[in-house]
Parts: structure tokens; C-alpha cells; sequence
């Protein structure tokens, strides 16, 4: 495989294994086990002195194609594919933690990503302080001897604020700290946590990967060696393996992400300045692309473009909101995000429902606050649609 291979030829070509039989497209191995030709083959495979698959939990043919076909887009020396992007957040988190370490998070995550940090780490007696991540100070403040790892979004779900991933790492590595980055809302074509410094990157591959609204995956890229020291022993006991069809799937899914992507992101940016055109309806858009993003000076600095996500927020509240997600043709009302479908959600009543109306208002998801998720339609039909559906929306 070569490595001078640019992004949309990797996603179709890269890490692709062929059998005897020659096929075009890649094959789906959906066995359990793998057959050794000797007992002796069988005992040099189980103590690593040979290569090869021992058991579909730990690593299969179809799996393989597609980690080092991820890894070949995020430049990974190593990667883990996981049944779903929680899976995969979970994981990354909790294989390099114990009781009495700390974990710092940006405040601003995914309600699931809260939860992990928040509830589920402490059980175990792993302890997490929250910080507004946008400014590095709070990062730097919450630090205790027992820190361990950073944890964080940028673009942010579903506000879409920005952290200074360069600036994060470089306080983890003053003291020995790894950062973990949730990519999801950039995508790997537009933004390279690992080249910023980060240690680890997680995906939810249900989003942009699969892109068609079929598949739940998720997967972890680090190095090789934080993978060996770190995951694979927790990978390989806990299970939260990615079945064979769903891998073969992504990497159907990834051969058009460039395709996709691209679309998506004029389309969001379409869709953001004309929203920000209705100043009667809308009190605010934040959108990566637009010079009037809170953190412009960041995005400049460590993404290459904008994002399919937009983020509005509506004079009206939680009525509002409705009314407009509701008179929608093209869009549909769905929680999910990076879909070749358009669509809408109200993150109060849905993602972000389990925090606390403080929370909410901390992170400015208010009762108007909606996301939108820009698809592969026609951009002009969509700019229509919002603008039919804002018309049942009172000033």
C-alpha cells in the first residue's frame, strides 16, 4: 500500500486483503474460530510467535481491513474497532485507568460521554473533574497528581465549541497524561487530533464512516504500543468487538466519505448563512465555518474545513423548535447525526435530556436550541425547506 496515497484513494484501497478467489469487493469472514494445520501451529499462533486470527473477539480478516484502513486516513500506527462509539469511548477511558486516578473532561459531551466520566468511572474509584474546555487555564488548574487523562470533543455535540487540542496535549505530556479525542463531529478528513498532539482518537463510526443509517460501530486509534499496553488486553476480555458484517459494511461506507462529506459541509454551510439571515426568528447560529464562530482562531488553526453540523438556537424556545422540526418536508426528526439524510433534533428533549436544566444552560443548550445534521440532498431544496418551515414559526 502506498503511503503517498491521498485520502479518497486510502478510503477505497487501503488495507484491503484479497483470498485465492480474487474478489472485487472485500469479504465478510463471519466465522468465530480459525483452524490451525498443527497443534504446534495452533500453540505458536496462541504465544504471538506467529501472525495470523485466533478468535473473531479478538481481531478477524473483514476487521483487520477495516482498522488499517482507518488507520491509513488518521495516520495510526494501530486501531480497534468496537461494536459502537460508546463502546469505544468506554474502552479508551477505562483500560488505561484505576481506582485513584483522575480523569480531567471538558464539560461539554455527548450525554453518554458524560456519563462514563461523571457516573460510571467513580463506581470504580476513578474520580473526574469537568472544566469548561475552551479555555487551556481550566485545563491546567484541574490538574492533580493522580491525573491521567484528558477527555474531550471538538467540535463539541451539539454547541460545536471548540478545544485547543494542541494546547491540551501539550500540558497532558508535562505530566504524563494521554488525551483522548472524541473526532466524531470533525471528521477525520477535516481535523488530525493525533498530528495535534493527542494520544488517542475515538469515532463513533455509526456518523460519517457509515454515513447511511445502517450500521452501529465505533473505533480507537492510538500507537501501537499504547494499544498493546493498554487495550488489547481489555479488548480481548471484555468483547466489545465489531462483528464482521458491520466491519464489512464501514468499509463500503468510508470508500464515499470524501463524496459525502464534502456535499454535507456545503450544504451546512448553506443552511447556516441563511438561518443567520433570520434575525426576527433566530437568535444565534454556530457554525465551524463561519468567520463569526466564538473560536475562529482555533478552527483556523487546527481544522481544514468546517463541519456538517449546524447548531441554531430559536427566539421562540422549546415551541418554537418543535413547530420548525415539525413543518420540515426534507429534514427528518432523528438523534442521529453524519447521515446521508438531512436531519433535525432538539437536544433538551433527546441527547441531552438526562442533564440537569443547569447543565444544559452551562453548555447554552437552551429549550430553542436545535441541531441540524445537513445530508447529501440539494443544497437549495434545503435552504427552501428551512424557509417554508419558519414560516410556522412566530416571530
Amino acid at each position: 500500500m502506498s503511503k503517498t496515497w491521498r485520502p479518497a484513494t486510502q478510503l477505497v484501497h487501503g488495507g484491503t486483503l484479497r483470498s485465492q478467489f480474487g474478489e472485487t469487493s472485500e469479504a465478510i469472514y463471519l466465522t468465530q474460530g480459525f483452524v490451525y494445520d498443527t497443534s504446534e501451529a495452533a500453540e505458536a499462533r496462541f504465544k504471538g510467535e506467529t501472525d495470523g486470527f485466533i478468535y473473531a473477539r479478538y481481531g478477524s480478516p473483514t476487521n483487520d481491513m477495516f482498522e488499517k484502513r482507518m488507520c491509513a486516513l488518521e495516520g495510526a500506527e494501530d486501531a480497534r474497532a468496537t461494536a459502537s462509539g460508546m463502546a469505544a469511548v468506554t474502552a479508551a477511558i477505562l483500560c488505561q485507568l484505576k481506582a485513584g486516578d483522575h480523569i480531567v473532561a471538558a464539560r461539554a459531551l455527548f450525554g453518554s460521554c458524560r456519563w462514563v466520566v461523571e457516573t460510571l468511572a467513580p463506581k470504580y474509584g476513578i474520580e473526574c473533574t469537568l472544566v469548561d474546555g475552551r479555555f487551556v487555564e481550566n485545563w491546567e488548574k484541574a490538574i492533580r497528581p493522580t491525573t491521567k487523562v484528558f477527555f474531550l470533543e471538538s467540535p463539541t455535540n451539539p454547541t460545536l465549541e471548540v478545544v485547543d487540542i494542541a494546547a491540551v496535549a501539550k500540558l497532558a505530556n508535562q505530566i504524563g497524561a494521554k488525551v483522548v479525542v472524541d473526532n466524531v463531529f470533525a471528521t477525520p478528513l477535516f481535523q488530525k487530533p493525533l498530528e495535534l498532539g493527542a494520544h488517542i482518537v475515538v469515532y463513533s463510526a455509526t456518523k460519517h464512516i457509515d454515513g447511511q443509517g445502517r450500521s452501529l460501530g465505533g473505533v480507537i486509534l492510538s500507537d501501537k504500543q499504547w494499544i498493546d499496553e493498554n487495550l488489547q488486553d481489555y479488548f480481548r476480555h471484555t468483547g466489545p468487538a465489531m462483528s464482521p458484517f458491520t466491519a464489512w459494511t464501514l468499509l463500503k461506507g468510508i470508500e464515499t466519505l470524501p463524496l459525502r462529506v464534502a456535499q454535507q459541509t456545503v450544504n451546512a454551510a448553506k443552511v447556516a448563512d441563511f438561518l443567520a439571515e433570520q434575525g426576527n426568528k433566530v437568535a444565534r447560529v454556530i457554525y465551524p465555518g463561519r468567520k463569526d464562530h466564538p473560536q475562529a482562531d482555533i478552527i483556523a488553526k487546527q481544522m481544514t474545513g468546517g463541519s456538517t453540523l449546524v447548531a441554531f438556537e430559536l427566539k421562540g424556545g422549546k415551541e418554537a423548535a418543535f413547530k420548525l422540526q415539525n413543518a420540515l418536508e426534507i429534514v427528518k426528526i432523528s438523534n442521529n447525526l453524519g447521515d446521508s439524510k438531512s436531519l433535525i433534533t432538539h437536544p433538551a428533549t433527546t441527547t441531552h435530556k438526562n442533564l440537569t436544566d443547569e447543565a444544559r444552560a452551562e453548555l447554552g443548550i437552551s429549550p430553542g436550541t436545535v441541531r441540524f445534521s445537513a445530508g447529501i440532498e440539494d443544497s437549495q431544496d434545503l435552504v427552501e425547506d428551512f424557509a417554508r418551515a419558519l414560516e410556522q414559526v412566530s416571530a
